[in-house]
């Protein structure tokens, strides 16, 4: 316990150090043990914590032993006893991420990196100090671990605090940056090449997921596609890549020539392999999570080398952009 007391006091003092909080705002909290969990105390200072600010609740929010934990309590615990992956949650104020968010209800990143990490970063209505109805907030983590409450904060959850930080770091920077670039009235790169939205002829139509039928149906649009054509030819896209269903072990395996699919087996002996949840691969098909963020945030597994992949990031995304035109039942 005093181990991961210790980790909240540096993960508090980096955030004020960074001025990612100020004041007395802000709360950061860890799983202790799948029933109970360690959180800062109401009107205590992330930059100078001490031992005895960080009080012990269990899931209904009840501290055990003296002290008054933080007012978002209830939040943090609603995020653990749903989320059962999540071992941290970071909750900041953070200056220009809030700033943007009370004019927009979501952000895109502009450079690459950040957007393996961040994905579309999406804004929760949020219309008291603290929150009293956690579960928007349970549900945008789902597809993102870390969401923005608007006219209030950020939260991001992760395996460990070091992590949870970066996501709100990453945020508050390329909110900056998107300024900046405005500010120089230079045109913003798009965030994914050719993005487009949803081919009306296939919005009716719905497959099982990982159906044989919804298989056919991708490869059909995949290969029908020209700027699918075009980029898979520009980077020599020559690989294999299975995806797999967790619940069923169902897997099935693309291979690709110079971007065309060229075959499809029902096996998983791929040079990179996805594999996930049945409720994430819903939020893939129905354009709730792109796959790279995914992959990035651990809510879906790539093995694989991805240093290999990334070269065929625009292709990538095209072939994600043409999954969610098939729809799932």
């Amino acid at each position: 316990m005093d181990e991961l007391k210790n980790k909240i006091i540096d993960t508090g003092k980096l955030l004020w150090d960074k001025g990612l909080v100020t004041g007395f705002n802000g709360n950061i909290s860890a799983r202790l043990d799948a029933n109970t969990l360690l959180i800062t105390a109401t009107g205590t200072c992330l930059g100078y914590l001490k031992a005895s600010d960080i009080l012990t609740v269990d899931l209904a929010g009840n501290v055990i032993g003296a002290g008054k934990a933080s007012t978002e309590r209830l939040m943090h615990t609603a995020i653990y006893k749903a989320l059962p992956q999540v071992k941290c949650v970071v909750h900041t104020h953070t200056t220009y991420t809030n700033g943007f968010f009370l004019n927009n209800d979501r952000f895109t990143p502009k450079t690459f990196e950040a957007q393996f990490y961040l994905g579309e970063v999406k804004a929760i209505l949020q219309t008291t100090p603290s929150v009293t109805d956690p579960q928007p907030v349970v549900d945008a983590l789902k597809a993102n671990n870390v969401v923005v409450l608007k006219n209030h904060g950020v939260v991001s959850v992760a395996e460990d605090l070091f992590h949870a930080f970066v996501l709100i770091q990453e945020l508050e920077e390329q909110v900056k940056m998107d300024f900046v670039a405005a500010h120089y009235g230079r045109p913003l790169v798009a965030a994914v090449p050719g993005s487009q939205e949803q081919d009306p002829q296939h919005a009716t139509k719905k497959y099982k997921l990982f159906s044989k039928e919804q298989i056919d149906e991708i490869v059909k649009l995949v290969n029908s596609d020209t700027q699918m054509q075009e980029l898979g030819s520009k980077t020599g896209m020559t690989m294999s890549l299975a995806v797999i269903l967790d619940e069923t072990k169902q897997a099935h395996r693309f291979n690709f020539e110079n971007g065309r699919i060229v075959q499809t087996t029902q096996d998983q002996n791929a040079e990179f392999v996805i594999n996930a949840p049945e409720n994430i691969w819903r939020m893939v098909f129905s354009r709730q999570i792109d796959p790279f963020v995914a992959t990035t945030q651990k809510k879906m597994s790539l093995r694989g080398d991805f240093a290999r992949i990334s070269k065929w990031y625009a292709p990538c995304s095209r072939i994600f952009q043409l999954w969610t035109q098939v729809a799932v039942e």
